[in-house]
């Protein structure tokens, strides 16, 4: 016996959702996060050689705001543990500081102008004259 199927064309299947694999989820669970971090506090577009002001409260300090100005050295791209690096000059000293953007100890970045620059990463800097990484 030859068996034939009978396909009914008047029903259309149920569209199934997408399978989620396992090297997934921490993507998913990445971009979760940041998309309630931006809810909180909307994170600017900050690219390299940005001079930037951020508002950081000190857990130890009795949550006092500090306030870092200078100028952007470099992004590290990782999901919701992106990091700036910020370079000013204080006292005659250069100082870099590294911040996690999406952290929530940061009240408020802002871009306060921008440096024309040709490079991704501005660790010349560290080389070059203090004038460079003077701001007022």
């Amino acid at each position: 016996g030859n068996v034939e199927e009978v396909v009914e064309t008047g029903e259309a299947k149920p569209a199934r959702k997408p399978r989620i694999k396992l090297g997934d989820v921490m993507g998913i669970l990445n971009q979760r996060a940041i998309e309630v971090s931006e809810k909180v506090r909307p994170v600017p577009e900050i690219r390299t050689g940005d001079i930037v002001e951020i508002k950081l409260e000190v857990p130890e300090n009795r949550r006092r705001l500090s306030i870092y100005k200078g100028i952007v050295m470099s992004r590290q791209n990782a999901g919701i543990h992106t990091t700036i690096r910020i370079r000013r000059i204080i006292a005659g000293i250069g100082v870099e500081i590294v911040f996690p953007i999406y952290s929530p100890n940061i009240k408020e970045i802002k871009v306060v102008s921008h440096r024309k620059v040709r490079r991704a990463r501005l660790y010349y800097l560290r080389d070059k004259l203090p004038r460079l990484s003077t701001f007022k």
